[in-house]
């Protein structure tokens, strides 16, 4: 690895791509005093997306930067998921706060990626940032120092960028990934997909999901803050032959109306795409980093896919901002591609399970969509373990980096590398208010010890110490232990003997502060 940290000209970070993963990235790093800039080949943001959901542990991440509550705000919290099967609600979910006690965002939120983005560009002009639309990559090359990259400009010109850093956010034809010669095995389903964006009535229009798994090409049914408004997402096996021309949504609002008994009054746009899954064998080659859609692409059972990277997102910035200011080793960005791609894989082997068994054809695969659904969904939530997994796992608020070579040690049952655990420790307060900070902290529930209170004053580390609540014990925290809190809320070091000498060690030779 190169490990100069010095720039290469004045531009730290050059991002490639405007979607959810590079917005995140470019509005964290700005929070986090970088400069950067943003480039996309696209004239005008998406407005026909299809990513819908907006995890907790996204809304979490947002609150460190302050736009949490704007996102929630424009979104639609979801009550229930209900199954639908042979014309009829065959059983219904209920959500609503399903998450009380893991996560200051109980919920599940639908908030469309077009308004997610228009939120996210909004932040960043902002703080002075603009995307630079129809400016495309070329080609880069890398050097000791940095990325010299050739940017094909509106006008047919072409201009050459010099950044310390390259961020490829530039979706699944990634032209970084492609550059870079990295594979991306995996493969395509075989069914097309479609989304639409419909103004209609009928019993799925509500603040609820609606899923028809009647047949393997199934429905669902997404609420949309405006009233009568959703979004439709679906898929068919049989496609339209070339003499036919393209799928249209004629196609396809059969199975709407007759299944589901939805009056669709107008379609305001619809669109077909393909569905793959696949992860790039590497996510880092020396300054060049690939996040998002770049990076893995999967189905889109479970709403994780934008979520995942904007993970991405979350976990470089803060150690590129690290690194551009002298604050740590360049060897911190080594931590990168092991934490996202172990997750990445995981999540890729997921969902093409789950897909898989809702798309499955046959007898026996309807049967189970149709009469074993329905029965064993309803009872997931009222079981609190069941409770607990489901939504630790579709949230994101379960995903560690324990095997992380950032990650050490095991205080209560919270190890290094997992999140940190959420807790109310009064009315209006909770200790994830400190990570708003976007700084490296350490967290003492308890008692804490004086000698490292001073070590963490002279390491310039802030120290928040809770008064002991039962619930803390609860939630796996152990009293009078010390948590090394990274930027992006995950425990870095969980010291049962809150060790002032511990801590040094650590930074010194983990994160590779400068200052222990």
């Amino acid at each position: 690895m190169d490990n100069d940290p010095r720039p290469a000209g004045d531009l730290p970070v050059l991002i490639v791509g405007a979607g959810p993963t590079g917005l995140v990235l470019a509005l964290w790093l700005t929070h986090l005093g970088i400069r950067v800039r943003i480039v996309e080949q696209l004239a005008e943001p998406g407005t026909t997306s299809r990513a819908l959901a907006v995890q907790a542990r996204t809304l979490e991440f947002y609150d460190q930067i302050g736009i949490a509550g704007e996102v929630i705000d424009g979104g639609v919290q979801v009550g229930n998921v209900n199954i639908w099967a042979h014309g009829r609600r065959a059983a219904r979910m209920p959500l609503r706060r399903i998450g009380e006690g893991r996560s200051p965002h109980p919920f599940a939120l639908i908030f469309p990626q077009d308004a997610h983005e228009r939120l996210l560009i909004a932040q960043l002009e902002a703080h002075g940032v603009r995307v630079e639309r129809r400016v495309s990559l070329l080609h880069f090359e890398q050097h000791e120092r940095g990325v010299r990259a050739t940017l094909g400009r509106p006008d047919g010109s072409r201009e050459t960028c010099e950044a310390s850093y390259l961020a490829g956010c530039d979706g699944a034809s990634s032209t970084v990934r492609q550059v870079l010669g990295i594979d991306f095995p995996g493969g395509t389903y075989t069914g097309l997909f479609y989304v639409a964006d419909v103004q209609a009535a009928g019993p799925p229009v509500n603040d609820e999901i609606h899923v028809d798994l009647e047949d393997a090409e199934f429905l669902l049914v997404f609420p949309l803050k405006a009233r009568g408004h959703a979004r439709l997402v679906g898929m068919v096996h049989e496609v339209p032959g070339p003499d036919r021309g393209p799928l249209t949504f004629e196609d396809v609002r059969g199975k709407a109306l007759e299944q589901m008994r939805l009056q669709v009054e107008q379609v305001n746009w619809f669109s077909t795409y393909r569905v793959h899954h696949r992860v790039a064998q590497r996510l880092r080659d020396r300054r060049a980093f690939l996040l998002g859609d770049a990076a893995h692409i999967h189905s889109p059972v479970g709403g994780q896919g934008m979520n995942t990277g904007i993970g991405d997102a979350i976990n470089l910035a803060w150690k590129l901002a690290a690194v551009v200011k002298g604050e740590a080793s360049p060897a911190l960005l080594d931590t990168f591609e092991p934490e996202r791609i172990a997750f990445a894989r995981r999540l890729v082997a997921t969902t093409d399970r789950a897909f898989t068994a809702v798309s499955a054809r046959g007898p026996v695969a309807r049967i189970v969509r149709t009469r074993l659904f329905p029965l064993v969904v309803p009872l997931m939530p009222r079981l609190a373990v069941t409770r607990r997994l489901l939504f630790a796992t579709v949230s994101q608020t379960a995903i560690e980096y324990r095997g992380s070579a950032l990650s050490e040690g095991v205080a209560g049952r919270v190890h290094g590398g997992d999140r940190l655990p959420w807790v109310q420790v009064a009315a209006a307060e909770d200790n994830f208010a400190a990570l708003r900070s976007l700084r490296w902290q350490v967290h003492v529930y308890g008692e804490a010890r004086r000698e490292l209170e001073q070590a963490c004053t002279d390491l310039g580390l802030a120290t928040h110490i809770f008064a002991w609540q039962p619930v803390m014990g609860r939630v796996g925290l152990r009293r009078g232990a010390a948590y090394l809190v990274r930027p992006d809320g995950y425990v870095a070091l969980a010291d049962p003997q809150a060790d002032p000498q511990a801590l040094r060690r650590f930074l010194r030779a983990k994160a590779g502060f400068s200052a222990a």
